[in-house]
């Protein structure tokens, strides 16, 4: 049952991995043209219409709800007729009736019109939300849900930052599960768990040269690990990201697997460049599984933190392994035990159990059972054989007190190396990156984020790439957007939903279409028009396709005659950011590198550039991002009142 537990669990955690959070099975909104109306309806607004067209749009099914536009008066917007659901379908013919009833004005636009017409999946005009929708479509269980139930990193998380973090409720539900299966998490759940078993089974039993007994200093490394890791967050730095198992496993697939399943299903020059931070990941990764080689499980037995916080809770057990008086000390229990859990007089190390029977499937005598705690119904005799362990542990006193110490001791070390070395936010000139939509401020972002990789798989277009070491350890692994490579999708929104500790806000698409994450700069110097080179408006156009329309055009370098008129056809339109409107998506940079300087080799680099910092992107804890840009705008108003009508959104070189 454990194994089938293991496998379902490991299967489950690809799926949330490589399925769910794979966003390229999103589509746009779909549309279908050249339907002619053939019989309407006056008093119903019931339609039959007939198009070649009708079999290339499986959208069209009955009962779904479509849009309806007379193509002749597309600029008009009485040519939208309104929402109608399907009635009847058939090769070339459609009818439709009215969601809503229609009004009299409706009704004759309706009756007159000659067509042609287009349907619409969605609301012509409408934001487009079809990445969000995609996501909230596959997530029958949230895509996090693995993260969220490993404690370590909702208590760390929220030990660094100060602040209630949303995930601790599921990792109070998982340990309160465990106080019946004690450490189930690790013996049932865990996908790295799963994974450092097949690496066992598959490479490690085949190689002995390297195993170590299992009596040594190493045996408690997982306490020390987990306390110097609460010591850190306590001084502010967050380091479980690092050590903590679903992260690992997280990460580890995200920079094997996920660049294939990248190149594979779409095209290899897709897969964005390693980097050092990619470099530092893989290696602690197969360093994980190459503890196999120690010993089986050597990372679930003595390493891994997670576990530490799971065997820390066994001392809240319901129920526990015993071992009655048939036992004939066959030392098949102990062989067995996927978990360091039996000592060598075949009773339990209570911490370590994780329930999983194992023991009990070889037990020649049936000596052993699982019951509640205190049952203490025919046990076998303590201590024979002899397990010369002492009452603290098998270290004893003097090996806990020294581990204990080089805990903290490390934990404040890393704490104080990384304060000293990290992104030095109180220098006015230390690296600002754009951050995803939704941020929370940078300081309580290094504090909350666990580097897990789940906002890069889930991110479309790699928009989001870890960073290195630009801001030393503190921002490793942390994702940056790379305006460059791509820019933020207008109808996504799912970094932040699937972000396990609220390091990137879970935004409704209303409140994530208006949050800034940065702010586009033109560079007067290079800027084409700008320059005085030629016409170019790649930035206005991409602006104004994902709806922002935050670039409007001014006129420079026109000529004037003698009089001080301009001469017609001199000078160029060239490009202005509205910062009221401008949310730093980076789809401009994205357009003018791909064009001016991959393509045509223009520019040494995009003529607009997104940049972070004070005043050019908004990270708040909380509140509502449409407040905030209508708290803006009558701000505006009123310093224009008082300016007498200047934009003050213009640079100061334009005003």
């Amino acid at each position: 049952m454990r194994r089938v537990c293991q496998t379902v669990c490991f299967v489950a955690f690809l799926w949330l991995f490589f399925v769910v959070c794979w966003p390229y099975g999103a589509q746009p909104s779909r549309s279908s043209t050249g339907w002619l109306p053939i019989e309407v309806d006056a008093e119903s607004g019931r339609v039959l219409m007939e198009s070649e067209e009708a079999r290339a749009a499986p959208f069209l099914q009955l009962d779904s709800v479509v849009f309806i536009t007379d193509d002749s008066q597309q600029e008009d917007l009485n040519g939208d007729f309104g929402a109608f659901r399907i009635t009847t379908r058939d090769t070339q013919q459609l009818a439709a009736e009215p969601v809503d009833p229609l009004g009299i004005e409706q009704l004759d636009r309706l009756a007159f019109s000659l067509g042609p017409w287009s349907i619409h999946e969605r609301r012509p005009g409408a934001w487009p939300t079809h990445y969000a929708d995609n996501l909230a479509a596959k997530e029958k269980i949230a895509a996090e849900t693995f993260l969220t139930i490993d404690p370590l990193l909702s208590l760390s998380t929220a030990l660094a930052a100060r602040s209630w973090v949303w995930s601790l409720t599921c990792a109070a539900i998982i340990l309160a599960v465990c106080v019946l299966i004690p450490r189930g998490f690790c013996g049932y759940l865990c996908p790295l768990g799963t994974l450092i078993d097949l690496f066992d089974w598959s490479v490690g039993n085949r190689v002995q040269r390297f195993r170590i007994s299992g009596d040594g200093w190493w045996v408690h490394i997982k306490y020390y690990l987990l306390l110097a890791t609460l010591v850190a967050a306590l001084c502010g730095v967050l380091i479980s990201g690092y050590v903590a198992a679903i992260p690992v496993i997280t990460r580890g697939l995200l920079f094997t697997i996920a660049p294939f399943q990248n190149g594979f299903l779409r095209e290899w020059h897709l897969v964005p460049p390693l980097n050092w931070g990619h470099v530092v990941s893989l290696f602690l990764f197969f360093a994980v599984l190459a503890l196999g080689l120690l010993r089986p499980r050597f990372w679930c037995k003595y390493v891994c933190p997670s576990g530490a916080v799971f065997s820390l809770g066994n001392l809240f057990r319901a129920s526990e392994r015993k071992v009655e008086s048939t036992c004939i000390h066959c030392n098949k229990c102990v062989e067995v035990c996927p978990f360091d859990a039996i000592k060598p007089d075949f009773t339990t190390r209570t911490t370590d159990c994780t329930l999983c029977q194992t023991c009990g499937g070889v037990c020649p005598t049936h000596a052993i059972k699982f019951v509640d705690r205190f049952d203490v119904v025919d046990l076998k005799t303590i201590n024979d054989p002899p397990t010369g362990e002492t009452r603290i542990g098998r270290r004893g006193f003097l090996s806990a007190a020294t581990g204990t110490a080089a805990a903290i001791a490390g934990g404040l070390g890393i704490a104080g190396v990384t304060n000293a070395f990290g992104a030095g936010l109180d220098d006015p000139n230390a690296i600002r990156p754009v951050r995803p939509p939704g941020s929370v401020p940078e300081q309580e972002f290094l504090q909350m984020c666990i580097r897990c990789g789940e906002c890069f798989q889930a991110c479309p277009n790699d928009v989001l790439h870890p960073m290195g070491f630009e801001q030393g350890f503190e921002g490793l692994w942390t994702p940056q957007v790379v305006a460059d490579w791509a820019g933020c999708e207008s109808g996504c929104n799912v970094c932040g939903q699937v972000c396990p500790t609220g390091a990137i806000r879970a935004l409704p698409m209303e409140e994530k279409k208006v949050a800034r994450m940065g702010l586009a700069i033109v560079n007067t110097e290079t800027c084409l028009p700008f320059a005085g080179r030629e016409a170019c408006q790649l930035c206005v156009d991409e602006c104004n396709a994902a709806g922002y329309e935050a670039i409007e055009f001014t006129q420079v370098h026109t000529e004037v005659d003698d009089f001080g008129l301009p001469v017609e056809g001199t000078g160029f339109l060239a490009p202005v950011v509205r910062a009221d409107k401008c949310v730093g998506c980076g789809l401009c940079q994205t357009r003018c590198y791909g064009i001016n300087q991959a393509e045509k080799n223009l520019l040494s680099e995009s003529a607009i550039i997104i940049e972070a910092g004070a005043g050019k992107e908004d990270r708040m804890m909380q509140g509502s991002y449409i407040q905030l840009r209508e708290f803006e705008r009558a701000a505006q108003q009123k310093q224009q009142e008082q300016s007498g009508g200047a934009d003050s959104y213009l640079p100061d070189f334009l005003e």
